[in-house]
């Protein structure tokens, strides 16, 4: 009867899903009347705030006007309010009918965080972006709608504001929320979020995952995260086991708050599992979980970088991008495998785009959707129902494409990740592309690596990396050519700089691991930054970065 039932829940959920799937697709032929409906419905949302009536914002009803009242900002401009609401005067920012349920910490770009307001119909509008992602994927994929569902992600209730709102990861939240049917569905309780240390959490992921055989779908925002959970899976396969048969308790996995769940015992898939590492002497994610139909992780901009190494574990399993989302707000929905692009989802938040040759000056073009040409690039302005209107979060789009008159976009780089010492105007996506190339053309495998700008006579870019990354035989120097030849063939400005004396060749500088470790644990440390969506920074554009790696003292 329970079955029964849960079935024709599940039933009924599709087909509401399916529902706003074609919504969707029926609005993206009257982009310019959904965008205008969604501005207003955000700025009646808040029309009351301190903020609206600080900025004029009550008398817009047109995206024109909004333009006119109001410049393009960042988070500066908001962050006096956004304290006004963590000490509890949500009025500061936000509609009387419009309070937070938390707030998302970005990891940002500089070394604290933000705090997004996460509303009610913000929340709203970012589950059904998930979900309408979730039912084109599950449909292309039929065998998902009766498989588990192995979901990464990290807590949304890290510490709370004085006046007790949590702060977090938005994604947590969500998955909280499920309903216990669904909930039945994911592999990996909640709770398991809140392990603070990376490993042991990713430990306790794989044994409650590998209690299930019937894994259809694994999914975390960044791709690092999987490489990292597989290489677990292998280092750790004769303790998975052990430990799958025996069970685990909550007191192995301390958390701080004592909601760290148990792994019941499962002798008989402790069985199975021993049965095929014996076998073939691993264990493999395609051979633990043969039903594996589809991975979900981002694919663009320089999450592509680990997309080679998620293919040796997966082999020619589909890869789907969950789209461009952030903290601030989910921008794009993937209509398909294999591609990063993905349609604008103009229903959640009021859009405005600025041509990437325009960025920075006084007065720039700024373009609605329906406005964008294909093949040019774009930085996103956006106006939300969480108190952001006309914010640049910074994120640089293609335009690749249309759907009736809404753009299909993707994702190729954050753009205060570029790098500009004399005019060659290096972004992270180039770096990363010409630095994979080398290192593939010298026949080895790199992780992580930044590369960062070094004053001299002239100045010039140096790549630094863990040390222990750096193969014995390959000559660094060699590789630091290899590099900058690359990188000449591809940026006409970076070759005529070099040509002209006015940049030094990149050089390789490795650094020790003890460092290196430093750095990157100091990148996801302040304020609960959370490793699982934070971005490794292949590019830092700051002058001082290279002495700091450089000269850090390890003890």
């Amino acid at each position: 009867m329970i079955y029964a039932v849960e079935k024709l829940l599940r039933y009924g959920v599709q087909r509401k899903l399916r529902q706003s799937l074609s919504r969707l697709l029926q609005v993206a032929k009257s982009c310019q009347d959904t965008q205008h409906q969604t501005l207003q419905r955000i700025l009646g949302l808040n029309r009351d705030s301190d903020f609206s009536r600080d900025h004029g914002l009550n008398a817009v009803g047109h995206p024109r006007e909004l333009q006119r009242a109001l410049p393009v900002g960042n988070y500066e401009r908001v962050a006096p309010y956004i304290e006004q609401v963590k000490q509890g005067r949500c009025e500061a920012l936000l509609g009387p009918r419009n309070r937070p349920l938390m707030f998302a910490l970005t990891s940002g770009t500089t070394n604290s965080s933000k705090f997004i307001p996460v509303t009610k119909q913000f929340l709203a509008d970012y589950r059904r972006g998930w979900q309408v992602w979730g039912i084109r994927a599950f449909d292309a994929h039929p065998i998902l709608h009766r498989s588990s569902i192995l979901q990464i992600c990290s807590d949304y209730d890290k510490f709370r504001t004085p006046t007790g709102i949590p702060c977090g990861n938005i994604s947590g939240l969500v998955q909280s929320m499920h309903n216990r049917v669904i909930q039945r569905f994911y592999a990996v309780p909640a709770a398991t979020s809140r392990i603070p240390d990376s490993r042991q959490r990713l430990y306790a992921t794989l044994l409650h995952s590998l209690k299930r055989s019937d894994l259809g779908l694994i999914t975390t925002a960044n791709p690092s995260t999987l490489v990292q959970l597989f290489r677990v899976l292998r280092e750790d396969a004769e303790s998975l086991i052990r430990d799958l048969h025996d069970g685990v308790k909550a007191s192995r996995f301390p958390d701080g708050s004592g909601v760290a769940p148990d792994v019941g015992a499962n002798p008989r898939r402790a069985r199975e599992l021993e049965q095929l590492f014996d076998r073939t002497g691993q264990l493999a994610p395609r051979e633990v979980w043969p039903q594996l139909q589809l991975a979900a992780v981002w694919t663009g901009g320089t999450a592509a970088a680990y997309l080679p190494m998620l293919r040796r574990e997966l082999g020619d399993l589909p890869i789907c991008d969950h789209g461009l989302h952030a903290s601030e707000g989910r921008m794009t929905i993937p209509l398909e495998d294999e591609t990063s692009s993905g349609l604008l989802d103009i229903q959640s938040h009021f859009f405005e785009f600025i041509p990437e040759s325009e960025h920075g000056s006084d007065d720039p073009v700024v373009l609605l959707p329906h406005e964008l040409e294909v093949h040019q690039k774009y930085y996103i302005v956006l106006t939300t129902c969480s108190g952001l209107v006309r914010y640049d979060i910074l994120d640089v789009v293609e335009c690749t494409g249309f759907l009736g008159t809404t753009p299909l976009l993707k994702f190729l780089h954050k753009g205060s990740h570029i790098s500009n010492l004399t005019g060659e105007k290096l972004t992270e996506l180039h770096v990363l592309q010409c630095v994979s190339e080398a290192v593939r053309r010298f026949g080895f495998e790199l992780g992580e690596f930044t590369v960062a700008p070094r004053w001299g006579d002239p100045p010039g870019y140096v790549m630094l990396l863990n040390r222990d990354e750096l193969p014995v035989q390959v000559c660094r120097d060699q590789l630091g050519e290899e590099i900058d030849r690359l990188l000449g063939e591809s940026n006409v400005e970076y070759q005529e700089k070099r040509r002209t004396g006015r940049l030094a060749s990149l050089s390789v500088e490795p650094v020790p691991e003890e460092a290196w470790s430093r750095y990157v644990n100091s990148r996801y440390a302040p304020l609960g930054g959370s490793i699982e969506q934070a971005k490794h920074c292949y590019l830092v554009p700051r002058l001082e970065f290279v002495e700091e790696m450089t000269t850090v003292s390890v003890t």
